[in-house]
């Protein structure tokens, strides 16, 4: 069935319009601004409209499925289908779900533990149609630890997977180059002062010879199978260069404008934390997106650990950094080309009737209905 959406104000790469939407389950049928007399025609009653939010590295599904310190939750699916209508309630209709390949310590990580579970839910929804935004998966390779390899190879034929993104938590490297800062997140987890130093010189010793065999390692894995890559947390131009040398094209969440710039310069896309524009600044210390948004270096919001925050961050930067179309391209038409999904992200003609209605109170954007693939499913 053909669906006519009336009087809403359209959001495209060109800007905003008031305007009309046609679409059914095959995609969008047109694009027309003014209002609509087509008879039964929806009224938007002037909400924003924008393509489904696409994001491409999120934490989310992990808290689901460990909701507490030392909880793993039994059923893998549940948690799954949980995060599922988050991201939706969000206004993601596709989501890259980031699982870390490894951990530190087998006996104190559970990240190893739930990996399996989590890649099989994924799976399972998708396979079953379980899910209502679609999803991928994003494999966060953890560099630093020996066995990050055995677990990457033991899931080499996990459909889902499309991108990939190679960290190195080394203290005192990358995003906890500040001691401070890292000592200050973990002693949230109920350490002893003691008990952190030791651990971060413990952390330190061990990672140096690991980090740069398992980067070569995680690399050749990912371009045997056609899987994208990214850098994570470049700090340096050295960072930027290993990174473009690996085939990154991708750096996410930079913490530094130096680095920013090196990978702007070396053709590499941007990717920054919607957390970080919506609180306005890094909580590790890290470089802030609304200075990178200003300088031209941004490219792609992600919304990391607050699935709510892309569409918050999009509209705060908006509102006075740049015109909100553009902003809203940060989340959908070019995070869609960085990703290599054509068939999305944009209000056209013949792409998937993906879209989100809105509409702002008080500075807060407040999501009315998502549609997927021509469905309305919240």
């Amino acid at each position: 069935m053909t669906i006519t959406l009336t009087n809403a104000q359209l959001v495209t790469e060109d800007g905003i319009v008031s305007g009309t939407l046609t679409y059914d389950q095959n995609g969008i049928a047109d694009v027309q601004p003014g209002a609509s007399q087509v008879r039964g025609a929806e009224d938007a009653e002037g909400d924003f409209v924008v393509p489904g939010l696409i994001e491409c590295h999120t934490d989310n599904l992990e808290r689901h499925l460990v909701p507490r310190p030392g909880v793993i939750w039994p059923n893998s699916l549940a948690g799954a289908l949980a995060h599922d209508a988050q991201i939706i309630a969000s206004g993601i209709t596709t989501v890259y779900d980031a699982m870390c390949i490894g951990g530190f310590d087998d006996e104190k990580d559970y990240r190893p533990k739930i990996l399996g579970s989590m890649l099989a839910a994924v799976e399972e929804g998708n396979q079953h149609k379980l899910f209502r935004a679609e999803h991928r998966v994003h494999l966060r390779c953890e560099t630093t630890d020996p066995k990050m390899m055995s677990y990457l190879e033991r899931h080499p034929g996990t459909r889902s997977a499309s991108l990939a993104s190679l960290m190195d938590h080394t203290p005192g490297q990358r995003q906890w180059r500040d001691l401070n800062h890292y000592r200050q997140f973990i002693k949230g987890e109920g350490r002893t002062d003691a008990e952190i130093e030791e651990m971060i010189a413990a952390d330190m010793e061990r990672s140096a010879p690991i980090v740069a065999d398992n980067f070569l390692k995680a690399v050749e894995f990912c371009k045997e199978r056609g899987i994208a890559i990214a850098s994570h947390d470049d700090t340096t131009i050295e960072h930027v260069d290993d990174a473009v040398k690996a085939g990154c094209t991708i750096s996410e969440f930079p913490t530094t404008v130096e680095a920013a710039e090196a990978a702007h310069k070396a053709g590499m896309k941007t990717v920054g934390g919607a957390p970080n524009v919506v609180r306005g600044g890094s909580h590790s210390g890290g470089v802030s997106m609304i200075e990178l948004a200003q300088a031209g270096l941004l490219d792609v919001l992600s919304s990391d650990y607050v699935p709510a925050s892309l569409l918050q961050a999009a509209n705060k930067l908006g509102a006075g950094i740049m015109p909100l179309h553009e902003a809203f391209g940060l989340v959908t038409w070019r995070a869609a080309d960085m990703l290599g999904l054509a068939d999305r992200g944009r209000l056209k003609k013949g792409l998937r009737a993906d879209f989100v209605r809105f509409r702002i109170s008080n500075g807060t954007p407040i999501v009315r209905a998502v549609t997927v693939r021509g469905m309305r499913v919240f």
